[in-house]
């Protein structure tokens, strides 16, 4: 059998069609806001939250709730406000606060579901697929899919409505205070964007790869665009045909789905890489 005939046989599977659909929304809404989350020094907020992700998924697990998104992601949401509201007035400032929190979200999912072993039937296998993906993305039911359509929807539309704000924020957010921009109350809209994001790509890639969703496509098409919108189209565009071809190679080659979008992500910010530096030193 090819390799197009095994795609076909592959695609003729709902639930590899539902993985595709996902994967590229889960893509798409990780890199409309990575412009901003690069250039603002606030991906690693994203890292933090996907740990958290990683807590309240154990919670959900030992509490035996057949959808675990509607726990995991209000809590996510809960810390993400937490660690820019409160965080900014607390003692413990910055890196420190989202190394804190996500240290302590992982080491607290990781006790629980030891504690609970009845909670999951194969703790290994469950650590392992909630922390790099595995295969969660293939097992997805149609509620599961529904809400991810709607959640991704919502974020594209929020993406567009702050788009002029993002720009502002992003570039000279001291300007854009004085002008009489509310910036503090659009710091916590994405704030919970990127939760929803994080619940979101957590059946993708999982919580120790997220980060790798916002950054690298945002990374790559800075190699090769020099505008703001350019870079916000160019790393949609990456980021949907890397989860796409990731997903797709990941069936073919029997390798944990997670893994092998992040590493198509990786190939492709060492080619843009290059491309960048050949057209500046043509030009």
């Amino acid at each position: 059998m090819t390799v197009f005939e095994r795609l076909g046989l592959y695609l003729s599977y709902p639930f590899v069609c539902y993985a595709l659909l996902v994967g590229v929304l889960i893509a798409l809404c990780s890199s409309l806001f990575g412009t901003t989350l690069v250039l603002k020094r606030l991906s690693f907020m994203g890292d933090g939250l996907s740990h958290v992700a990683f807590g309240a998924m154990a919670v959900a697990m030992v509490l035996g709730v057949s959808a675990p998104m509607w726990i995991v992601l209000p809590i996510t949401a809960v810390c993400a406000v937490l660690l820019l509201g409160v965080g900014k007035r607390s003692p413990t400032r910055g890196d420190a606060t989202v190394a804190m929190l996500s240290v302590g979200a992982l080491a607290l999912g990781y006790l629980l579901l030891h504690f609970f072993p009845s909670a999951s039937g194969n703790l290994a296998a469950d650590v392992c697929g909630s922390l790099f993906g595995s295969t969660s993305i293939l097992t997805l039911s149609k509620g599961e899919v529904w809400l991810s359509v709607a959640l991704c929807a919502t974020v594209v539309l929020v993406f567009l409505w702050l788009y002029n704000r993002l720009f502002a924020l992003t570039f000279d957010e001291t300007f854009a205070r004085a002008s009489g921009l509310a910036a503090d109350r659009y710091h916590l809209v994405i704030a919970l964007v990127v939760a929803v994001m994080i619940v979101l790509a957590m059946n993708l890639v999982g919580s120790l790869l997220i980060s790798a969703l916002v950054v690298f496509p945002t990374l790559s098409a800075m190699r090769l665009a020099d505008t703001f919108r350019r870079v916000t189209v160019l790393s949609v565009i990456l980021s949907t045909l890397s989860t796409a071809v990731g997903i797709l190679a990941s069936l073919l080659l029997s390798t944990p789905t997670g893994a092998t979008v992040v590493a198509v992500d990786v190939l492709v910010y060492l080619v843009c890489l290059v491309a960048g530096k050949c057209l500046r030193r043509a030009s």
